[in-house]
């Protein structure tokens, strides 16, 4: 069975292949080599929220009855909110759906497992005729023995979902594989079906978490239920439960069901010219049309079934986005992913099962139930994926004609949708709670002095301005603030500006290429309080565990301060307006550490007069983790261009200072050291671009690259040594290196790799004109660009702390 072509309404099935629509009727010499056609392997989602070709149908749309909790979701399916004050709503206990766990269907008077699972059941599922007396818990609350939600194997060594009203169980090896989980604030883990999957795949995790959520009963998946977001084929059963696409059935009329894979490499066929990709052996995905050379993909043909990357990252196909389809024998043919509610009530009958998804062909405007098995996505001028292809009739060449332009419309309407947002974000900062004062967190203590412990200062209070900035006041001086009960002053003393919250007068504002900023909309003095930097007070196990959250999420905003050898302020989730103060390496403020009632705090201060309308700035002195460095862009002439590396004139400053006092030595007296601290290129090694690098750590190394060049996504976690140390065929350790790229080679490779260039007899590598080392490098493909990065596991995380 293949298509219902528009022109027959009343059909109660999908038609035979006798019986299709002249378009898609196959070409009597068709070339399997139409592949010329530049197309990327991972798969396009349109994020746009407009309708759907089959809305505008004049065949009528198909409805569902508005007392189905599932139609008035789909009234509401394509807008989504991001209010961050729903990120967490729909998880509670009054957002239960009444839906049997074991049959699945929607009701109303279902029985409520008052156990750690929530879940809920049909009196005839129980094999009940009454509603239970008294407290009612299932077989497996009673039993202490619940299904891994994850494996689905029975074991007691499971562990709860720390989200509350979550009666997930999973194996803690078993949730922290699965794509999504994020650590609980409790020490637990919050499983993946409390955030957006498709967002997670595309690194979105802000709005992850945000939003009303809609979950698989039976696996640990949830999406957002716009069409953007939500899987197509899923089946959706209220408001918050679906069964999603991974549970299709196995068999298709009694037969079973396999993916139709493509005749040509993802990868060659799309990058290079006509009938490159033709013939060999190709590696098919079980999953969906994709095939590989396996010399393409650089790995030997695997035995057994085998998925690609894509597949086995979870991608899946969504409501209107444009595909190829593939029906029986007939062409690969462009078409629409359509909403199932927005297709005409006749295709809506059809018969199809969990996982299909309805599309509309272009050019013969035909409707047909189809998986994720015989689609792939389309991608821009996707025309060229028939080039070659002889007796292409003209309802073909509409088709491509049409799919060109709906893509541009979804494109453009994405676009704007995206700009929109953007704009929509940038009228105001990211959420964060507004705190007063610092918030222990979890076994930190908050030291209280004794009154009889607290300094007393020396100020009389007939002074005209009792501990002010001007006067003499010992305690200012030291840095302790004084107390009303215990200064001679009292409540005269003006050296009690973090207790009395004396901030000056600041404002949020948004900056060019800086992110957020604060501004002074007052004038201030040199020595001047500015405000206090509050947030939550952690340890130091604490901080790095929340590094490395941050690390794995993609967060790169930190907003760590050290306020003691084992505590630090981070103003990440809660804190005060001081937090959007951004790093200068010419600052006008600057962090001191005070004393305050026996307990130590941080505090801004002025370091020279400030203007009302200035941005205020201090040098953040960030200490890096890791081997991952941080570019600066703050515009000073002292900028030093990265974070933590010392400004230009502060470095010539120490450097004069240094050179005055070892010319007072005597020779004799004079001791030479080695220098200590490792010292990096400011370029990188590959391309010779400047920007974020991530720098070797072997000793006395200097080399640096862009992740991208590196074909990494994010920095390796401790010591890591730069592929210029290992052989580039082999990769083993190397002895000879070329001078001018990242190419290297052992003693078995070396002869004949590297020849004497004319620039100081340096090396060179095959890359390179030995006449002319600098200037253009040859076509010819890097080994370095395809070889494996060696990383050294150590316990140090990978993240920048500001100190």
């Amino acid at each position: 069975a293949e298509m219902a072509p528009e022109t027959t309404l009343k059909t109660g099935s999908q038609k035979g292949a006798s019986e299709i629509s002249d378009a898609c009727k196959p070409l009597k010499k068709r070339s399997r080599a139409s592949t010329d056609v530049e197309m990327a392997s991972s798969q396009y989602r349109d994020t746009s929220d407009s309708d759907s070709r089959g809305l505008n149908d004049p065949q009528g749309l198909f409805g569902k009855s508005l007392d189905s909790p599932a139609a008035a979701d789909a009234d509401a399916s394509d807008t989504q909110s991001v209010d961050s004050g729903l990120s967490r709503q729909d998880s509670g206990t009054g957002q239960r759906d009444t839906v049997c766990q074991i049959c699945e269907v929607y009701g109303e008077g279902l029985v409520l497992c008052e156990g750690d699972c929530n879940r809920q059941f049909h009196l005839e599922c129980l094999g009940l005729s009454s509603p239970p007396e008294g407290r009612f818990t299932c077989n497996e609350c009673r039993n202490g023995n619940h299904p891994c939600f994850g494996c689905k194997s029975a074991d007691p060594e499971v562990t709860r979902c720390s989200m509350p009203g979550c009666g997930c169980f999973y194996h803690d090896d078993c949730v922290r594989k699965l794509p999504g989980t994020t650590s609980g604030s409790g020490g637990g883990f919050c499983c993946p079906q409390h955030s957006c999957s498709t967002c997670c795949l595309e690194r979105d995790v802000q709005r992850a978490s945000k939003g009303r959520l809609i979950r698989c009963i039976r696996c640990p998946l949830a999406y957002h239920p716009s069409d953007s977001c939500l899987a197509a084929g899923s089946v959706i059963l209220t408001h918050h439960i679906m069964i999603c696409s991974n549970h299709g059935s196995t068999k298709k009329n009694g037969l079973l069901s396999s993916p139709v894979n493509v005749g040509w490499c993802f990868l060659c066929a799309r990058a290079t010219k006509k009938n490159v990709g033709k013939g060999g052996k190709l590696l098919c995905c079980d999953s969906c049309p994709a095939s590989f050379h396996p010399e393409c993909l650089e790995m030997e043909m695997p035995e057994g079934s085998w998925s690609c990357s894509d597949c086995r990252a979870g991608k899946k196909p969504h409501y209107k986005q444009i595909v190829w389809v593939k029906l029986g024998n007939y062409r690969w043919w462009p078409a629409e992913i359509c909403n199932p509610r927005l297709v005409p009530s006749n295709i809506q009958s059809l018969r199809h099962d969990i996982g299909d998804f309805p599309v509309f062909f272009f050019g013969s405007h035909d409707y047909y139930w189809i998986n994720q098995g015989r689609v792939f996505p389309y991608v821009e001028n996707g025309k060229n994926f028939v080039t070659g292809q002889i007796n292409i009739n003209k309802t073909f060449k509409k088709a491509l004609e049409e799919a060109a332009r709906r893509f541009q419309e979804l494109k453009a309407q994405r676009e704007s949708r995206e700009a929109l947002e953007q704009e929509r974000n940038s009228c105001k900062p990211p959420p964060y709670k507004i705190i007063k004062s610092n918030k222990p967190v979890g076994n930190v203590q908050m030291h209280v002095a004794d009154l009889s412990e607290i300094p007393r200062c020396n100020c009389k209070p007939t002074d005209e301005h009792p501990c002010s900035l001007d006067s003499q006041c010992l305690n200012r001086m030291l840095q302790y603030e004084c107390h009303p009960q215990v200064c001679p002053a009292g409540d005269r003393c003006e050296n009690q500006c973090f207790s009395k919250r004396l901030y000056a007068e600041t404002e949020v504002i948004k900056t060019e290429g800086r992110g957020w900023g604060l501004k002074t909309n007052q004038a201030l003095r040199k020595g001047d309080f500015v405000t206090e930097y509050v947030g939550e007070v952690i340890d130091s196990e604490e901080c790095q565990q929340r590094i490395k959250r941050a690390h794995e999420n993609h967060v790169t905003n930190f907003y760590m301060l050290t306020l003691t050898k084992d505590r630090v302020i981070d103003a990440g989730p809660k804190g005060n307006s001081s937090r959007f103060m951004n790093h200068s390496c010419s600052p006008n403020c600057e962090t001191q550490k005070w004393t305050v009632n026996g307990d130590v705090r941080i505090g801004l201060f002025a370091l020279c007069d400030i203007e009302a309308g200035t941005e205020l700035t201090f040098n953040y002195n960030l200490h890096c983790v890791g081997n991952r460095r941080k570019s600066c862009h703050c515009g000073s002439d002292n900028c030093s261009g990265f974070l933590g590396v010392q400004p230009t004139s502060t470095r010539v400053v120490m450097e004069k200072e240094e050179r005055s006092k070892n010319a007072k030595l005597k020779p004799k007296k004079r001791k030479l050291r080695p220098e200590g601290k490792h010292t990096h290129e400011y370029f990188c090694f590959h391309c010779g671009e400047g920007g974020e690098l991530v720098m070797c750590d072997r000793k006395d190394c200097p080399k640096a690259y862009h992740l991208l060049c590196l074909n990494l996504t994010k920095p390796p976690y401790g010591r890591w040594e730069c592929p210029w140390h290992d052989c580039s065929i082999c990769g083993a350790s190397a002895s000879s290196l070329c001078d001018f790229c990242p190419r290297s080679f052992c003693r078995d490779h070396e002869a004949g790799a590297l020849t004497a260039s004319s620039l100081d007899d340096r090396l060179c590598c095959s890359n390179h004109n030995p006449l002319s080392p600098l200037g253009s490098v040859s076509t010819q493909p890097r080994l370095f660009d395809r070889s494996p990065v060696r990383v050294k596991e150590e316990s140090e995380a990978g993240r920048p702390a500001k100190e």
